[in-house]
């Protein structure tokens, strides 16, 4: 009896114990009369909530009005069991995937004792499933779907039982004619006589597969040439199941392979391409921080001509740098574009002189234009780029001198022509040819020669960027670009570019002027804090107010709030749901009057379309120095107004002989020492006050003219500290330093400055001495 009853506790034990399935007894009219820890697990109930309660308070409401529930008991009552699966709902009203087994339960006495019901959460499997499923169901459509090839099933005896579209445009037949018949009727006569259907199986049954070329018979008789694929199926047994036969007419042999070869050429450049254009994108914001930081640098370092002579190796690096990254942007065709229509023999014929320097004087250079050349569209400054650039590849593969011609001609590229030739339609072109008597390329050179970092010269002797360059543009311009060498008989690239019927626009003006400032509000949206704080330093110390926001919904919150602003300067490529494109829509919308200026490492396709800036569209590049920052704002926002450093009156020097008195409320002591570092140097006299208590005190103590103060401090916000010393202490000037811009709510109503972190040495004393002057005219003064 003991021991009966120790089996029995142990399986009692083991029933309430496992966590992983919810195994409970009902009682005969279907309400809960045990309940396991699996089911307190993933049903969510305790005992007490559900013992008693009909187990259909487990079911949907779907499943309840059609009855669910009861049918499950009376199937097991008269099957002997219950097995389905389905949707079950928790006590939190969430639903799960169930396996459920009911199986009724009798005493010795043959009566029903209730019912034994396991459930088990397979909600991950229904997913899988589902996957599944849904991936059987697109592999069939596709196949299905395909024209080019035909794809079908053979039993193991080699009878079609399966026919795809693909299959009946190449061999004629409806599935409805084939389906049941023997594969070997595609076969030729000759072929069906000497048996070689039967020992295409029998090779396959051996070795897995078959692969050949050969005739093959249509429908109508007439024969094609096949690539035929024959793979044995097994099953998870290893069972031989049938055949799987793609078929493809490669009667055209030659134009297909062309085509194919061409084909994966592309997709490797594409390849290429995108990852290359990544690169640029984040080793031109590098640069920037690099560039940026060293022009902030330059006042730094004036007067110390070792330094400033680093400091413009170092800056001639970066412009290095930028150049290898709009180089890679070229051949990723993500290149910024500013096309116009032209008489590319105008842009050719002007950089004669320029290529003869270029290629030295053992290369004689030949320059022939047509005289009724037709426009094109296309980037003048890119183009002489590129004609500059396979001038020197031509002069390099000419190391002991010979002849370089450039030519530009009128031609059509006709469906002849194109039809060999991968993603190029016909039309009329105009032809940039430029030819060398050079060494020339082999084949294996020539399939290579176009990939980035390619090159067969030696180490340092070049990038492997010209050529690969040349090509991205060509193509991102909508054009066709071909390479002919032949070893010891020199090379000839053509490049082909879009004839455009509109006539021909003035070139771009490309001038330079002296960098100027201004005083205008700009918000700069950058999400790399590095860059960030960069733009923001440079900005600033043109004179400009500067605002910024780390993504397109901070920079709206800015704008919404009210703040005027008169340019948003911002990445192309930001993150979270608002793209810049549409940032900068809900921003005009706010401010009509509002410019825009785009800045980018890598344009991806957010404002570029068909290889070119959308219209209105303003952007500068990055890398950029300050100076082409400077013009490219000021040019945007007009004018010719240019920061001033704010002068001290002679009013305020006679009252102030000895310099002004400043009190840095800062809590942090790095901050505080940096502040008071600039402020010392500049002749300010300065005390400091880590909280705003310590500041109340050091103002009851002794005269300051000015406070800066942090607008975080740890005891009290700093807008409530600056009301306090305008109360008690009205001669005070005030200049909040914030993290958060210039919205400070209440600063305006005091006529206090403003200073965003972070912010220059120089922009400090402005800010210190602006807002001194301003408290000494309005009349504040103690």
């Amino acid at each position: 009896m003991q021991s009966d009853f120790n089996a029995q506790r142990r399986a009692q034990l083991l029933i309430e114990r496992v966590a992983d399935y919810a195994i409970y007894m009902l009682n005969p009219d279907g309400t809960v009369a045990s309940w396991n820890a699996g089911a307190r697990r993933f049903k969510g109930y305790t005992e007490p909530e559900i013992l008693g309660q009909h187990f259909s308070r487990f079911y949907t409401e779907k499943d309840l009005a059609a009855g669910v529930p009861a049918r499950a008991l009376r199937t097991a009552l008269e099957s002997g069991r219950f097995e389905d699966e389905g949707w079950r709902v928790r006590k939190d009203g969430t639903q799960f995937w169930a396996s459920v087994v009911i199986d009724p339960i009798y005493d010795d006495n043959g009566e029903l004792f209730g019912f034994a019901k396991i459930t088990r959460d397979i909600t991950d499997k229904k997913l899988a499933r589902d996957v599944l499923r849904r991936t059987e169901e697109q592999f069939r459509l596709l196949v299905e779907s395909v024209v080019d090839y035909a794809i079908y099933m053979l039993s193991p005896e080699g009878v079609v039982t399966t026919w795809n579209a693909g299959a009946r445009k190449i061999k004629g037949y409806t599935a409805d004619e084939i389906v049941g018949s023997h594969f070997s009727r595609f076969y030729t006569d000759d072929d069906r006589r000497n048996g070689m259907p039967e020992r295409v199986l029998r090779q396959v049954r051996e070795h897995g597969r078959f692969e050949a070329e050969g005739l093959r018979v249509r429908k109508d008789g007439s024969t094609f040439r096949a690539s035929v694929v024959i793979d044995a199926i097994h099953d998870a047994d290893g069972k031989l199941v049938g055949f799987a036969k793609i078929t493809r007419d490669i009667t055209e042999r030659t134009q297909l392979e062309d085509a194919r070869e061409a084909l994966q050429h592309s997709q490797r450049l594409e390849a290429v391409g995108k990852l290359t254009g990544g690169v640029a994108h984040d080793f031109n914001n590098i640069l920037q921080v690099i560039g940026g930081s060293l022009q902030l640098l330059s006042g730094t370092v004036a007067g110390i001509p070792a330094a400033q002579r680093h400091l413009n190796m170092a800056l001639s690096a970066v412009d290095r740098g930028g150049k290898l990254a709009a180089q890679l942007l070229a051949f990723a065709r993500r290149q910024p574009l500013q096309p116009v229509v032209l008489n590319a023999g105008r842009v050719v014929r002007g950089l004669e002189e320029l290529v003869q320097r270029a290629v030295g004087e053992t290369v004689e250079v030949e320059t022939a234009v047509s005289a009724s050349l037709w426009n094109t569209l296309i980037d003048p400054h890119q183009l002489e780029n590129v004609v500059l650039n396979l001038a020197i590849n031509a002069r390099d593969a000419m190391p002991g001198g010979g002849k370089l011609t450039i030519e530009l001609s009128n031609t059509m590229l006709d469906d002849s022509y194109v039809s060999a030739a991968h993603e190029v339609p016909p039309g009329q072109y105009v032809l940039l040819a430029i030819s060398d008597t050079g060494t020339g390329m082999t084949p294996e050179v020539l399939a290579r020669a176009v990939e980035p970092f390619f090159t067969t010269k030696s180490e340092g002797q070049g990038t492997g960027l010209g050529l690969s360059m040349a090509f991205g543009f060509v193509k991102q311009s909508g054009g066709h670009f071909r390479i002919y060498s032949e070893v010891g008989h020199g090379t000839t690239i053509k490049a082909y570019f879009p004839r455009s019927m509109d006539a021909e626009q003035a070139l771009p003006e490309t001038g330079t002027s002296e960098v100027r400032g201004g005083s205008e509000t700009i918000l700069v949206v950058e999400d790399d804090p590095n860059v960030q704080a960069t733009v923001v330093g440079m900005l600033s110390e043109l004179g400009y107010h500067v605002l910024r926001a780390d993504n397109a919904e901070m920079a709206l919150a800015v704008l919404r709030a009210g703040v005027r602003c008169d340019l948003l300067f911002t990445d192309v490529v930001m993150p979270g749901k608002i793209k810049s494109p549409d940032m900068a829509r809900q921003a005009k919308a706010l401010l009509p009057n509002l410019k825009v200026l785009y800045t980018s490492g890598y344009t991806q396709n957010a404002i570029i379309h068909g290889g070119r800036l959308d219209p209105g569209v303003e952007l500068l590049s990055k890398p950029y120095r300050r100076e082409k920052l400077a013009a490219k704002v000021r040019q945007m926002l007009g004018g010719q107004e240019q920061a001033q450093a704010p002068a001290v009156s002679p009013a305020l020097r006679s009252i102030h002989p000895d310099g002004l008195r400043v009190l840095l409320i800062e809590d942090d002591s790095q901050a505080r020492e940096l502040y008071r570092d600039i402020l010392e140097a500049a002749g300010y006299r300065v005390a400091e006050a880590p909280t705003a208590a310590a500041a109340m005190e050091a103002l009851a103590a002794e005269r300051f003219d000015a406070a800066v103060v942090d607008y975080s401090l740890p005891d009290l916000d700093g807008l409530s500290l600056a009301r306090r010393i305008v109360a008690a202490h009205p001669g005070v000037a005030l200049v909040f330093a914030s993290g958060y811009g210039s919205l400070v709510a209440g600063a305006a109503d005091m006529a206090a400055r403003v200073l965003t972190k972070p912010f220059t040495d120089l922009q400090l004393k402005h800010a210190l001495l602006a807002a001194v002057e301003a408290h000494a005219r309005s009349g504040k003064r103690a």
